[in-house]
C-alpha cells in the first residue's frame, strides 16, 4: 500500500537501492537523476562533510528543474584509512578497493537532502553505518567480481538485505548501506510537512 506525502517527491537519483527502498516503504515519486561530477576526494580531511557537499550539489542541480515539491537528494560512499572508497572505474578498480575493505571494519557515509522547490527550504544530514567486510580468498574474490554487483556501487558492493555472505553491519542502519537510511529519512519527512513555506 503506498505511502501519500502531502508534496510531489523527486529523487535525484538513479541509484536502483535508493528506488528500491522508496518503493518498499511504499512512497510514490519521480526520478531526475542530478548526473553531476562528483569530487573524488575530501577536500576537508571529512567524510561527512563529502557526503554533506555532494548531496546538496544533486539537490541544486535538479531543484531549479522541478516545478513543485521536495526533490531528495542523497549520497552514500565508503571511508577507510581517511580516504574516500567511492565507485569503481572498472574491474581492477573494484578488485582493489575489495582487497583495501576485506578483513576490515569501514565506515558507510550517507549524505541526504530535501530541497523543497518553493521556497528553498532544506534539511540535510549524514548518517554513518560501520561495516565488516570479511577476508576474500582468491577464488571468491574472483567469483564475486564476475556477479558485476560492484558496478555503479560505492566500496564496490551492494549488500544484501538478509544474510550477506560477506559484509556485516557492526554499527548502524542496513538501509543507509543500500542507499538511503529510511527511518531517518521518516522523521526528516514528518519536519518537512511542519516546517510551511
Amino acid at each position: 500500500m503506498g505511502k501519500t506525502l502531502p508534496f510531489r517527491l523527486t529523487l535525484a537519483s538513479g541509484s536502483v537501492g535508493r528506488r528500491w527502498l522508496l518503493e518498499k516503504a511504499g512512497y510514490t515519486f519521480d526520478i531526475l537523476p542530478a548526473n553531476i561530477d562528483e569530487p573524488t576526494e575530501a577536500t576537508q580531511g571529512s567524510c561527512r562533510q563529502y557526503v554533506q557537499h555532494v548531496c546538496w550539489l544533486k539537490a541544486a542541480a535538479v531543484a531549479p528543474k522541478v516545478k513543485e515539491g521536495i526533490v531528495l537528494a542523497a549520497d552514500s560512499v565508503g571511508w577507510i584509512n581517511d580516504r574516500v572508497i567511492g565507485k569503481p572505474e572498472d574491474e581492477a578498480d573494484a578488485r582493489r578497493i575489495l582487497m583495501t575493505l576485506a578483513g576490515h571494519v569501514h565506515e558507510l557515509w550517507t549524505g541526504v537532502c530535501l530541497w523543497r522547490v518553493a521556497d528553498g527550504f532544506q534539511i540535510c544530514w549524514q548518517e554513518r553505518t560501520l561495516v565488516r567486510m570479511k577476508s576474500f580468498t582468491s577464488v571468491e574474490l574472483d567469483a564475486y567480481l564476475a556477479t558485476k554487483r560492484w558496478v555503479g556501487c560505492s566500496g564496490a558492493y551492494a549488500i544484501e538485505e538478509e544474510n550477506d555472505p560477506y559484509l556485516t553491519i557492526e554499527n548502524g542502519s542496513l538501509s543507509n548501506v543500500i542507499g538511503l537510511p529510511m527511518e531517518s529519512l521518516e522523521r526528516a519527512f514528518a519536519i518537512i510537512e511542519t516546517c510551511n513555506p
